[in-house]
Formats: C-alpha cells, sequence, structure tokens
C-alpha cells in the first residue's frame, strides 16, 4: 500500500516502522508499495523510488529490520505511465502540470486516464528500450538492498497495463493491435528482470484479470497471459483487476477477485495470490483450503491490523512465533 511520504524516491523512518511493524506482528512476507524504476514512472512526488543508486542505503535497513523479525522483504517494481504526476491522495489526487511540481507522462498510446489530464507521450522504441532498462537495474538494486521477492506490478491501470488493454493501447507497431503485441513489453521487462535477479528468489507478476469493460481486456487474456508467464519462469500470479478506467463498474464484495485466482490457478497451472476485501482470519484459511488460491495478501485490512497474522494464528488456534518482547500478551 503507497505511504505517499517519501522525498525524491527516498525512504525514512516512517517507512521503516511501517513495514517493521508487520514484521512484528507476525506476516509471513511484506511486499513493499510500488516502487518506482524511473522518476517519471511515480504516481505521486511522495513515492518511493529505486531510479538512483542512493535509495539503497535506507532500505537495506528495513529489509535488515524485517528479516530479523522472521518475515520476509518482498518489493513491488512499478511505472504508472498515464497515472504518473498526481498530487498526494490528501491533497486532491489530481494530475500535476509540470508547474506544479509534475512532469510530462508516458504511455502506450496518447490517451489521458482522466479527461481533465494532460494526454501522455506515446513511448517510441528508444523509450520503450528506456523501460525495460529501468527495471533491470531496479532489480539489481532491488538486490543490493536485500529484497528476497521481486514483484512486477502490471495491473490497475499502470504503464504495463497500458499496453495489455486495448481500451489504451492503440499502437500499429509490434507492441500493439494483436495479443502477443499487447504483452511484448512485459515479457521484455520480465527477460531483462530475470537477467540480474537469482532463479533461486522468487519472481511474481501483479496483474489485473479484466478491465470490467467490453472491448477491454479480459479474464480469458490473463489466463492465456499467465500460462505464458509460467513458461518464461514468473513463480505466482497476484490476481487484481480493474484500474484502466474511471468509468468502470467493479462489483466490490468480500472475495470478489478470488474466482479470477482460482480460474488462473486451475487453467494456467501456476501458483496465484488473491486479495479484495479479504477481511476475516476464517474467510482467509477457507480460499486456501478450497485451492481457490497459495496465498492471500493483505492490502487495506493491514492498515487497519498491523497484527493480522498474530490475532489469526490466535482466531484460528494455529501456534505461531510471537516477539519476545510481546510473549507477556499472549493468551
Amino acid at each position: 500500500m503507497c505511504q505517499y511520504s517519501a522525498v525524491d524516491g527516498f525512504a525514512n523512518d516512517w517507512h521503516l516502522v511501517h513495514l517493521g511493524s508487520r514484521a512484528v506482528g507476525g506476516a509471513g512476507l511484506i511486499i513493499q508499495e510500488a516502487t518506482a524504476v524511473a522518476p517519471q514512472g511515480r504516481i505521486t512526488p511522495g513515492d518511493l523510488g529505486l531510479y538512483h543508486e542512493g535509495h539503497v542505503e535506507k532500505l537495506k535497513s528495513i529489509t535488515r529490520f524485517i528479516h530479523e523479525h522472521g518475515a520476509i522483504a518482498g518489493i513491488q517494481l512499478a511505472h504508472a505511465g498515464r497515472k504518473a504526476s498526481c498530487a498526494l491522495p490528501w491533497n486532491g489526487g489530481v494530475q500535476l502540470q509540470e508547474n506544479e511540481g509534475g512532469w510530462k507522462t508516458v504511455s502506450a498510446s496518447v490517451l489521458p486516464f482522466n479527461a481533465t489530464d494532460q494526454a501522455p507521450v506515446s513511448l517510441d522504441l528508444a523509450g520503450i528500450s528506456k523501460v525495460v532498462s529501468d527495471f533491470r537495474v531496479a532489480a539489481q538494486r532491488a538486490l543490493e538492498a536485500g529484497y528476497r521477492v521481486i514483484e512486477i506490478h502490471a495491473a490497475h491501470g499502470y504503464l504495463i497495463h497500458q499496453f495489455f488493454s486495448p481500451l489504451s493501447n492503440f499502437r500499429t507497431d509490434h507492441y500493439g493491435g494483436r495479443f502477443e503485441n499487447r504483452i511484448r513489453l512485459l515479457l521484455e521487462i520480465i527477460g531483462s528482470v530475470k537477467s540480474v535477479w537469482p532463479d533461486n528468489l522468487p519472481l511474481f507478476v501483479r496483474i489485473s484479470a479484466t478491465d470490467y469493460v467490453e472491448g477491454g481486456w479480459n479474464l480469458d487474456e490473463a489466463v492465456h497471459l499467465a500460462a505464458i508467464l509460467k513458461m518464461v519462469g514468473v513463480d505466482l500470479i497476484d490476481c487484481s483487476s480493474g484500474g484502466m478506467v474511471p468509468y468502470a463498474k467493479i462489483p466490490f464484495a468480500p472475495g470478489y477477485q478470488i474466482p479470477f485466482a482460482a480460474r488462473i490457478k486451475k487453467e494456467a497451472e501456476i501458483l496465484t495470490g488473491t486479495v479484495g476485501l479479504i477481511t476475516e482470519p476464517k474467510h482467509a484459511e477457507e480460499i486456501l483450503d478450497n485451492g481457490e488460491a497459495d496465498l492471500i495478501l493483505l492490502g487495506r485490512e493491514s492498515l487497519r491490523e498491523p497484527y493480522f497474522a498474530l490475532k489469526a494464528a490466535s482466531d484460528l488456534k494455529a501456534e505461531i512465533e510471537w516477539p519476545l518482547q510481546y510473549l507477556r500478551a499472549k493468551l
């Protein structure tokens, strides 16, 4: 969950306490917020980044703390594309103009996310090559910083998803049109990342399984993509949905995204994670017991309850290691 609390991409003590408290709270894997691979890839000026060698030092202290307290540190590498250059959410979240501290955005095609946004620049081949290289360099820095899982963010209407979806990709070159062309950028990024990321460390990809709009990216395509990603060495698909267009009608309800993970797991025969209004330990356990997903990922619920795992273990009568400092509170 983005904290919008960085300055020039640099982490600070807020990030250490925020992420570290989830490790103290018993989480098994802590995936750091969408971390930009380039300055113009930040959603807001407050986003974390890995586009500068100087970003690594503070992140090392964060991963060290996470690992010392029994969790695994992961990182989500991202580029927001046309959804970049926005004000902080508590300042309205609208796209900033360049004279307001914003910057020119890029995308697959010249089409803004909101009608009031500036039109992005359509990436040329040199620009695409730079994005691929940026992901590789960020992956190298993530390894140096001590992360043990990388998740490539290809969901929620950000740059990679903008190439996937016919709603945002009108290109006529070999990055547009048919399915194989629209997924080409992601495959090139994966190949570049895998050239520096060790085979024994997991590589996840987060996707939106559907745009919820006729003519957009859909679940059939998501299943097809997942099968290809398995063949190129991706370990798990983090199954989310939506984010491509502001007018999509999303049927929010507890567990509404579980069927996406279940179908991708079954048909693509790859491990999946599921998200979306999963707030009760019993519900999370049932998803695993039913074989609908292999991993439960908590976002907003983890913001509400940093010690969710300790609470879940108590509710499910399962044994979990508590921090020694907190043992007197274990019942």
